[in-house]
């Protein structure tokens, strides 16, 4: 494609234009492609750290669970 659309803009004279659009379009598509990317890893990161979050609460409240069960005991 880019050799395509090179050689149109030399043959009308417009070779900046045409440069310019072909910029244009593969940065649409490389913000379309880090979207995708971004909405696939999104959940696996949230699950992440959700379990980690998770495991320092047990690891916060286990010691205080333990030591009312000493004292209790």
């Amino acid at each position: 494609m880019v050799i395509q659309m090179t050689g149109v803009g030399e043959k009308t004279g417009n070779l900046g234009g045409m440069l310019l659009k072909l910029a244009d379009f593969y940065d649409e598509e490389v913000d379309a492609a880090v979207d995708a990317v971004v909405s696939m890893i999104e959940p696996l990161i949230i699950v992440f750290l959700g379990g980690a979050v998770g495991f320092l609460l047990i690891a916060m409240y286990m010691p205080m669970f333990s030591m009312g069960d000493a004292i209790k005991g």
